[in-house]
């Protein structure tokens, strides 16, 4: 499973809890999305997921942006994903930059909204905001491979099933 989340917004911890922890902890691969804020938050999710693939994000202080960087290419489970903070242009933006890195998936968070949007040949994920919702539902997304197909759900932390979604791999 690849568990997939963004904007923690935290001085000091993680910030995960119920469901949102669970999959963190039981994630072969975890995505972050950035704005982790603080180093201690950074090295919280490290501990609790050594595979950790991440960006910083626009609220990170300068010590994160030094470890991370604001944009990342990755593979999973035959996936091309695309990994950003936010970019500007809305969505159109988000799908140029992911077409621009050949992928099926673009990753992103800053808006603190979960939501999937698909176009023609790619599919957005914006996890939302596990910690800090900011008047949106508290989210991550969970990401499972089955045949030749990945199967997705983003969830609250208390394990309710927002929304469901499909890529081909």
């Amino acid at each position: 499973m690849l568990a997939v989340v963004s904007d923690t917004h935290s001085t000091e911890a993680h910030a995960l809890t119920g469901r949102t922890l669970a999959a963190v902890r039981d994630a072969e691969r975890v995505i972050h999305a950035g704005d982790f804020t603080s180093v201690s938050a950074l090295d919280a999710f490290h501990a609790e997921a050594p595979r950790l693939d991440a960006v910083h994000g626009n609220a990170d202080e300068s010590a994160v942006r030094d470890r991370l960087p604001a944009a990342r290419t990755l593979e999973w489970e035959g996936l091309r994903i695309a990994l950003t903070h936010r970019r500007d242009g809305g969505p159109t933006g988000l799908a140029m930059f992911g077409r621009e890195r050949g992928a099926d998936l673009v990753v992103s968070g800053h808006t603190h909204a979960p939501g999937v949007t698909r176009t023609d040949d790619l599919v957005l994920l914006n996890p939302g905001s596990h910690a800090d919702p900011r008047g949106n539902r508290p989210a991550h997304a969970e990401l499972e491979a089955i045949d030749n197909e990945v199967r997705g759900r983003l969830r609250r932390p208390d394990g309710t099933v927002l929304e469901e979604f499909s890529i081909r791999a």
